[in-house]
């Protein structure tokens, strides 16, 4: 901590700026991320009771690319459990981690997920990992898994791990672009 002090102090001013404007210049997964915004239609299939078949809805997506490019912002529409769900996703590269980062938020709680992760070396692989201490079923490792078919089709896959337990999938998403 104490170095990172000393070069931030032994740094001019512009010389930090120009850092900062150099990596604040949208990259290739910025890009790979642009060009998922539209509009798109989604189907889930949710496992909310084990040894029982997932249940399955449809709803809808809207991408958009927000802030000069920066960041994927992703609103989710649909129905869960017989209860009209709202969910957005703000996804971003960041070019100084060479890491996605990315918060979760929905209608139905009040918590934030913040998920970090990397990709596959051709990118169309996401693979995020956020903690969380969910109210019922105590600390939990959610493990998110994001597959960039091709220009129309992506494929969502959400995993589980409780304290002390197995990953279990808990969900997955195809999400296809509307015509």
């Amino acid at each position: 901590m104490k170095a990172q002090k000393k070069q931030a102090v032994e740094m001019d001013m512009e010389a930090m700026m120009e850092e900062y404007r150099r990596l604040a210049v949208p990259s290739a997964p910025h890009k790979l991320m642009a060009r998922m915004a539209g509009s798109w239609t989604t189907r889930t299939r949710a496992r909310v009771e084990p040894g029982k078949p997932p249940v399955e809805s449809t709803g809808t997506c809207e991408q958009k690319m927000i802030l000069g490019g920066h960041y994927l912002q992703q609103k989710y529409t649909g129905d869960m459990m017989g209860e009209t769900f709202t969910g957005i996703n703000v996804i971003g590269y960041d070019n100084h981690t060479k890491r996605y980062v990315s918060t979760w938020i929905d209608s139905m709680s009040t918590a934030i997920y913040y998920f970090r992760g990397t990709a596959s070396a051709d990118g169309r692989t996401i693979t995020q990992e956020s903690s969380y201490d969910d109210p019922v079923r105590g600390p939990l490792l959610w493990r998110s898994v994001t597959r960039i078919v091709d220009d129309n089709t992506m494929e969502y896959e959400m995993y589980i791990t409780p304290k002390g337990g197995k990953e279990v999938k808990e969900m997955d998403m195809t999400v296809t672009r509307k015509k």
